[in-house]
This record gives C-alpha cells, structure tokens and sequence, in this order.
C-alpha cells in the first residue's frame, strides 16, 4: 500500500510525524505498506528550521511542492496543480491531509478527482463560525474524505451530524499527544532564554499567531496592558516571529515601560525547547488550539486569547479557559493562576499515544 501524507505548513509536520513513525514501524514488522511526505511549501522555508526534523525523528519531505504566496485562492489554485502531477505521476492509494489550511484542501480536491481513497486526521473540527476560511476548508475536506480521524467524542458527533457515514468516522485520538508521550524525557532546558533567569514554575509562556487579533492594535494593547500588569512581576516569555514579533514590540512601546520588564519577547525556540517552556511555565496564554492542547496534557493552566476553541475538551476536561481578549477575564484568570486557584483536571480519553498505531491499523484494512 502506497500512502502520501500532505503537509501545508510547520504544525501539520508535528501532527503527522507520530503517523510516519508507525508506518515504518508496520513496514519493519512485514506489514505491505509505504508512505511519502509532501509539503506544498517551499523546500527553504525558514520556518521549517532543521532542527524541526531532527527533534521529531522524522525524513525531511520527499517532495516540496514549491507553492509560496499569502492569497489564499492562489495557494488552492497552484497547490491543486502541482499535487495533481504528483498523484498523475506517483503511484497513490490512499492520501492523508492533515487540519484545515487551504492547501489542505487543495489536496483533498485533488485527490478525490483523481479516484484515490482520502483520510483526513483532525476531522471533525469546527469553530461553527462560516465567515473564518479554515471553518469552510475543514467541511469541504470532511466532506471529501473516506475516512474521517476524529480525536475525540465531540468531534465525532459533530462529523455524524453533519451527515458523515458511520462507517467512515473513526475515533483515534490525537496525534498530537502521540509526539508529547514520544517525547517524555527529550525536552531540552533552553535557559537561561532572553537574558532572563527562569525558574521551573516561575513564568508565563505567551504565544500568538490569529492574524485577527494581531491585526487589531488597540485590542492587542488592551490585553497585553492586562497580562503585564497582572503577572505581578512574573515574568512572560514570548517566543515569537514576524507580523506577531512586530505588533507586539510595537505595543509594548506604548504599554509602559514596567510591562516591557515583565514581558519578554525572545528568539522562536526549537520544537524541543518550546516543550520544555511549556511543561514548565506556571501558565500558558495563547491564541494557539494546539499549544492549549499541550498545557491540557502538561497540567498547566492556560488562557486561550479566543471565544471559542476547535479542541472543546481542553475545556470541558482538561486546563484551558477561554478569555478572549476582555482585559477583566485575563487578569482574574492571571489572578487564579498566581494564587493557585485553577480549576482542576485530566487527560481526555484516548490520549494515550496511540493514535497513530491505530489509523494505521486502519488504513491497512
């Protein structure tokens, strides 16, 4: 069995790396199966830092497709191009996408034309708002598919809802949380960071990347006013790049100078590092669905910097709250986390790390 495993952008790669490993673990152990990794990006993408592929044990992409622009009709438009030479001259039984960008959904549109058998891990994921792009991708990709690899019950019934075939849904769990077990023991301490001297349990992680939110300056100088001046002097740590490392050094100037001391931007960390801020920190604030799903696993509390999360067990189970961007809500969850007044919590089900053993039973049948 020949499978091709679609990338479109530096998270998908952390997400399928637990899936590439139990394909070659199957393949070791006499089991018919192959699999090649495309990206649709390019091959010097320096988000994509070495590193990246070291840290998760995984081969850098067999084929980089090239596609590199911001509109996102032309990324549809040239990824559907290139991947469909790609299936036309490729040998393909079964193509596995990953989330709901919109070269994702290229993928998935192609693939389907092209007759060959599609799997979409993450499926089921909605934030029930049609006006976000990535909401109408993950419908079209769900869809499409043949199979649909959910993380969890929430995410099953909505794809059932929806109309999915009962036979086409299986719940696997997250992956995600399959390279957070691999990785136990591996994460590497990157202090001293900034200049700043941390202490295991004595910052705050700071994360950020919805173009919403660092679009709005004046909201993004509302809320950071409040994560500065409620962390008390605890220091925030930010690994951040680009547009966020602009719009935030850019608001910080006219925060104060006392929230500058307490906020610290800093370098984008390797994958290895960002594991270990974020198994340490005394509590996480981001904007990020995935970084909240890592501080669920972690036990440590964290503010999610949005109205609502594609991942609602980090929620209803785990350590996530969702803040949005009220200044009021950020300081007393701030608040809570400093005077150790956290909710408490658990694993969801199935996060085991077992995720990926279990789609590759799958597509083997």
């Amino acid at each position: 069995m020949e499978i091709c495993i679609v990338c479109g952008a530096r998270p998908n790669f952390i997400k399928v790396a637990p899936l590439v490993r139990a394909i070659d673990r199957a393949r070791e152990e006499g089991l018919n199966i192959t699999c090649s990794l495309v990206y649709t990006g390019s091959e010097d993408d320096t988000t994509l830092e070495p590193s990246l592929f070291d840290d998760l044990q995984l081969r850098r992409p067999d084929i980089c497709l090239g596609v590199v622009c911001q509109n996102l009709n032309e990324i549809t438009g040239q990824v559907m191009s290139l991947f469909e030479h790609y299936l036309q001259h490729r040998k393909t039984d079964t193509v596995v996408v990953v989330d709901d960008l919109a070269s994702t959904m290229a993928a998935a549109i192609v693939t389907k034309k092209q007759g060959i058998r599609l799997a979409h891990i993450a499926a089921g994921t909605r934030s029930f708002d049609i006006t976000m792009p990535k909401e109408i991708n993950r419908l079209v990709i769900d869809g499409l598919s043949d199979m649909l690899f959910t993380a969890g019950i929430s995410n099953n019934s909505i794809a059932n809802k929806e109309g999915a075939e009962l036979s086409k849904v299986y719940m696997v769990g997250n992956t995600l949380i399959d390279n957070l077990r691999f990785m136990h023991g591996k994460w590497e301490d990157p202090r001293p960071i900034g200049g700043v001297g941390l202490q295991e349990g004595g910052y705050f992680l700071f994360t950020l990347n919805r173009k919403a939110l660092i679009a709005d300056k004046a909201g993004l100088r509302v809320m950071l006013r409040a994560v500065t001046e409620s962390a008390a002097g605890i220091p925030v740590i930010a690994p951040l790049r680009g547009d966020a490392r602009r719009a935030v050094e850019e608001c910080l100037c006219e925060v104060s100078a006392g929230g500058q001391k307490v906020f610290h931007i800093v370098d984008p960390v390797t994958y290895l590092q960002f594991g270990w801020l974020a198994a340490h920190a005394v509590g996480v604030i981001t904007d990020s669905g995935n970084v909240a799903e890592e501080a669920t696993f972690n036990g440590v509390p964290c503010l999610t910097l949005n109205t609502y999360t594609e991942h609602i067990e980090t929620v209803k189970v785990g350590t996530n709250e969702l803040v949005g961007v009220d200044p009021e809500k950020i300081a007393e969850a701030i608040r809570a986390i400093r005077e150790n007044r956290w909710k408490k919590a658990r694993i969801p089900d199935m996060w085991d790390g077992r995720s990926a053993e279990r789609i590759v039973q799958i597509l083997n049948t």
